[in-house]
């Protein structure tokens, strides 16, 4: 979290939108922290986008589009990496955006699967804010023990391997 993925998947849509190329953005049903039927960045930016409770919307939807795009794709089911596939192998771009791991450090939901099959990989970092290195850690500053406990800074801080394994400890 806090590390710019959303506001990154807008920059990529937003060049999308000048090359006149048509896309889908997609969001989970369950994401509506900000909004329910946009997208939107720590920072404000943000983007209109089909909230889906399963992955076989997706299907549903799409008709001709060249790029299809996902945000917070963790919180996704698990047909997502045969969706994702099936658009890849009719020459869609896919462009993916998600946590890689939960708030114990785990592979969270489809993103190791997704990240195996992708052609490209890009991983964005938070600030630890403990110690200012690179973070890629997202850690819960509650005791909830649920592995989807929806919020922002009020329920997470981004800390880097160090500090996250001296908590933890």
């Amino acid at each position: 979290m806090f590390s710019g993925k959303t506001e990154e998947l807008i920059r990529r849509l937003n060049r999308v939108e000048i090359a006149n190329q048509s896309y889908l953005l997609f969001k989970p049903k369950s994401d509506t922290r900000f909004s329910h039927e946009k997208i939107v960045s720590h920072s404000g930016f943000s983007k209109n986008a089909i909230p889906i409770e399963s992955s076989v919307e997706v299907i549903q939807h799409h008709s001709d589009e060249k790029i299809v795009a996902f945000d917070e794709v963790q919180f996704m089911d698990g047909q997502i990496v045969q969706v994702v596939q099936q658009l890849a192998n009719k020459g869609v771009r896919v462009i993916v955006s998600g946590l890689e791991m939960d708030f114990k450090g785990r592979p969270f939901g489809p993103m190791p699967q997704l990240m195996a099959v992708a052609e490209y990989v890009t991983k964005v970092h938070a600030i630890c804010k403990n110690c200012g290195n690179l973070a890629q850690f997202s850690h819960r500053n509650s005791t909830d023990q649920n592995l989807v406990v929806l919020g922002e800074k009020d329920k997470y801080e981004p800390l880097c391997r160090s500090c996250f394994n001296q908590i933890n400890a």
